[in-house]
């Protein structure tokens, strides 16, 4: 059995596909695609996909991960081209590699977002995140499954700061890029967020709400969020890594390794 990890995106319009849809597309996708999947055991058999911290519905992203099992072995470059090619347009095969190592989703230890806030100026989005950073904590409360949860926002943030949005081309509505958008007549921030995923996990309208509780920062229209990066937290830069790292090391000490017998065995071969 062979198992692939992979690195799509949630873009333009399809950010408010909840993570069930996206589920149902990708099976579909998989049935297109022909893809030998390998299936659970049971009475009622499943394709063996598992899915790792999607982001919340409404949100862009440029950095969701999933992970399949394979009855067969495929070349996992074209078993990309296929399944991204039987995706509908914004949810996009960006990175593909396979798995060589265990415990993949406890790499994903933290997320950098994107929040655009149109209609608020630079230097307000400035104090109130001064203000943020300031407080020792931030509670905030969301509405959950289990009713209305208070918890601290400030505790999970690594790093948070603002700047203003940049011209770009790109349209707002209907465009395919998750990334942000130029900003339009009036003023507009962009905050860059780099949290941590704790329990509770803590989420970018939650900071959005913590701003409103710490300095009073009230958007006029609901933040856009993109994530643009999700995986281990290097704590020395607060950056956020690449979690396909250990997979291609270890696939680069296998072809090392393969490389190394081979050149053993040639003086046995040429004798």
């Amino acid at each position: 059995m062979q198992r692939v990890r992979m690195r799509y995106t949630k873009r333009g319009r399809l950010r408010f596909t909840s993570h069930r849809d996206f589920q149902r597309a990708f099976e579909r996708a998989l049935r297109r695609a022909a893809v030998p999947m390998a299936y659970s055991a049971g009475f009622t058999p499943h394709p063996k996909v598992s899915y790792a911290n999607a982001a919340p519905t409404g949100t862009a992203s440029e950095a969701e991960y999933l992970e399949i099992a394979l009855a067969d072995r495929r070349d996992i470059a074209e078993l990309s081209a296929r399944l991204d090619a039987s995706l509908p347009d914004g949810l996009d095969i960006v990175d593909v590699v396979e798995a060589r190592t265990a415990e993949f989703a406890e790499r994903l230890q933290a997320s950098h977002w994107e929040l655009r806030l149109d209609g608020v100026p630079v230097a307000e989005a400035e104090r109130a995140v001064a203000a943020f950073l300031a407080a020792d904590s931030v509670e905030v409360r969301r509405q959950t499954k289990k009713g209305l949860r208070a918890f601290d926002a400030r505790a999970a943030v690594v790093s948070l700061t603002a700047e203003p949005a940049q011209l770009t081309a790109e349209p707002a509505e209907g465009n395919s890029s998750g990334g942000s958008h130029g900003p339009g007549p009036g003023p507009c921030a962009i905050l860059r967020l780099v949290v941590r995923h704790l329990i509770p996990a803590v989420r970018p309208d939650d900071v959005v709400s913590g701003l409103r509780v710490a300095a009073d920062l009230a958007p006029p229209v609901p933040a856009a969020v993109t994530r643009l990066a999700q995986g281990p937290l290097d704590e020395e830069t607060g950056m956020v890594t690449d979690p396909f790292a250990p997979d291609r090391d270890a696939a680069g000490a296998a072809l090392t390794r393969a490389a190394g017998q081979q050149a053993a065995a040639a003086p046995g071969v040429a004798g």
